[in-house]
């Protein structure tokens, strides 16, 4: 029988007041903390099938591991500060700072999670190396999700959207009613989730548990990090993810981070392990958790090298 796992939840303040919901699996003296960083209007629960896979090594005393909910998202609250993809990077160095202070960490983020881990390594270079030993970036990008519109109709939807996205924020509430017409279990709904979301062997199992998820995301996170996510930029500025271990995974058919931005991180990072899943979306965590588990488990090992011998 499994020994029951500690478990905790921490409320983790930040700088301009944001209070993030932060769940902390396993004992704090463990030899290494895996911190995992979930995506646009998603939460932690995002990463539940890998944790629960981990879930062993989490008993046996040899992992720590911390999920939490990114400002705006799950039990999270928003701050005062502008929102931008950078300030999720100061957002999980107070993370690191409360919950994992000492001892080797490994972080990995899928879509805007990988993002985040890309801000943090631009601003807290020195902590990647020594603290921060590997990183696992997951179906996501390190910039240039909105190119140069190419065509006159792609001119005109780049201009309209700032003002489509204002109306949306200021019709929230309307948007949210009319939202609860086709909840989750909705044959439409999920359909929806499906094809923006999902490859060809995602279940039905899984389809519906992203959907319940991204409904209990808020019109505003959507809305709020939207233009974000188009400004994130760090092509340039990722010579510190470099000096770690790095596994990159992207679904093939993934239509949110397709392709080329993991290929991008690969060039820009030539030690980076590629691994490309075939019949796969954006929601490997997901669709994928034994593939993306397994990343997590050899960086966690190579930063312990000592206990991975033994």
């Amino acid at each position: 029988m499994r020994t029951p796992t500690l478990r905790r939840t921490v409320a983790v303040g930040t700088p301009d007041g944001a209070l993030l919901h932060a769940t902390v699996d396993g004992a704090d003296d463990a030899p290494v903390t895996l911190v995992l960083a979930h995506g646009w209007t998603l939460a932690q629960a995002a990463w539940d099938d890998p944790a629960e896979l981990l879930a062993p090594r989490v008993a046996a005393g040899e992992l720590r591991l911390v999920r939490y909910d990114q400002r705006g998202h799950g039990r999270s609250s928003w701050g005062s500060s502008s929102i931008s993809i950078a300030q999720l990077g100061v957002d999980l160095a107070a993370v690191l700072e409360q919950l994992a202070p000492s001892g080797p960490v490994v972080l990995g983020g899928h879509s805007m999670g990988g993002m985040t881990i890309m801000c943090l390594a631009a601003a807290r270079p020195e902590l990647f190396g020594d603290r921060v030993r590997g990183v696992a970036l997951v179906a996501t990008s390190a910039g240039d999700l909105q190119p140069a519109p190419r065509t006159r109709a792609e001119r005109v939807r780049q201009r309209l959207t700032p003002g489509a996205l204002r109306a949306a924020q200021a019709g929230a509430r309307v948007v949210e009613r009319l939202r609860q017409l086709v909840p989750p279990d909705h044959p439409r709904h999920r359909a929806i989730v499906r094809g923006l979301l999902y490859g060809a062997d995602a279940t039905e199992e899984m389809v519906r548990a992203g959907a319940v998820i991204m409904h209990a995301s808020t019109v505003r996170a959507f809305t709020a990090f939207l233009p974000a996510l188009g400004d994130h930029d760090k092509r340039t500025e990722l010579a510190a993810l470099a000096r770690v271990p790095v596994e990159i995974l992207v679904g093939d058919t993934d239509k949110l981070t397709p392709l080329r931005h993991s290929r991008q991180l690969a060039e820009v990072l030539p030690g980076a392990a590629l691994h490309v899943v075939p019949r796969t979306g954006h929601m490997l965590p997901q669709e994928r958790p034994e593939l993306v588990t397994a990343a997590l488990q050899r960086l966690l090992d190579a930063a312990v090298p000592d206990r991975a011998a033994a």
